[in-house]
């Protein structure tokens, strides 16, 4: 039984990427990561990443291309503002038994893949609060009206940037069949926000995997994630939810442009540049600015892990 880690990236994320990934070995030298490119544009991100930290690019490519295309053409061309987000699909279909999806706007604080230990009693793990704001961004009330879901479903909605799952849990058929359902009733979801994968993928655990756990659910419950909860305490080095008095596991900008002055900056930062020397300057990710800084970020980054 093989585990690991897939992120989605681009050339545009390689800074959120490489504090991700640094944040990562810090607690675990060892569990493989594998990189499923948003786009065309990711072939320095992934020599980084792979000389670093060493990252794999996914094995099949045209596999990855087709299944995005086919998912996004069910609703048509121009239904979601970001149809890329759908080619983390592809986890399901990869090469590790049992995997963690974590977005690259993410770093962790914790050995982050023992929490799959899960998985000797269920078959989906989330772990973050996004129920406690009840369905918006994700579900419109005519899910409970029309009786699709009822309120104890609802309570296990969940962010799409931190989720694990099993390989071949669902079939490519699924995938279409569930899009194909979901594109019939537009009217059961929240894209006021423009949220992408969202809704659709909460849609399809919620209808097709019953044995699933949101972590932050256990015994005495968990701390939270999101950077835009402001109550987060530093104890040393380390964020505290004081709600729970316990340790975040993971700290998740979703939502938030990550740039200094934004909530808990020096906590991105410190992963961003550890073992490095800070700059005194924001790195730039714009295609007119990028070329002269690869060769920078690469000899800085490459050899540290």
């Amino acid at each position: 039984m093989n585990r690991g880690i897939y992120i989605t990236a681009n050339d545009k994320v390689t800074e959120q990427a490489i504090a991700l990934l640094k944040s990562i070995r810090v607690y675990d030298s060892d569990t493989p990561v594998v990189l499923i490119p948003y786009d065309d544009n990711y072939q320095k991100i992934a020599e980084i990443l792979g000389d670093s930290f060493g990252v794999k690019v996914y094995e099949d490519l045209e596999f990855i291309d087709r299944l995005s295309k086919q998912l996004h053409q069910v609703f048509g061309e121009k239904f979601f503002a970001r149809p890329n987000q759908f080619r983390k699909q592809a986890c399901w279909f990869g090469s590790f038994d049992e995997f963690l999806y974590i977005d690259t706007d993410i770093v962790v604080f914790e050995k982050i893949i023992d929490n799959l230990n899960y998985f000797s009693e269920y078959d989906f793990l989330c772990c973050d609060y996004q129920h406690g704001g009840g369905i918006r961004n994700v579900f419109s009330p005519k899910v409970l009206e029309d009786k699709v879901f009822t309120e104890d479903d609802l309570k296990d909605i969940f962010n799409g940037g931190f989720w694990a799952s099993k390989k071949n849990l669902l079939s490519e058929q699924d995938l279409y069949d569930t899009f194909a359902e979901c594109a019939a009733h537009p009217e059961y979801f929240d894209f006021s926000q423009k949220t992408s994968d969202q809704p659709i993928i909460n849609y399809m655990i919620l209808k097709r995997i019953p044995r699933r756990f949101n972590i932050v659910r256990k015994p005495g419950k968990g701390p939270g994630n999101w950077a835009g909860s402001g109550h987060f305490k530093y104890e040393g080095d380390r964020l505290i939810d004081p709600n729970v008095n316990q340790p975040l596991q993971y700290l998740h900008w979703a939502g938030i442009r990550i740039e200094p002055g934004c909530p808990y900056w020096e906590t991105w930062e410190h992963y961003r540049y550890l073992n490095e020397a800070k700059p005194t300057y924001t790195p730039q990710t714009s295609p007119a600015k990028t070329k002269s800084l690869w060769q920078k970020v690469k000899d800085k980054v490459k050899g540290l892990f």
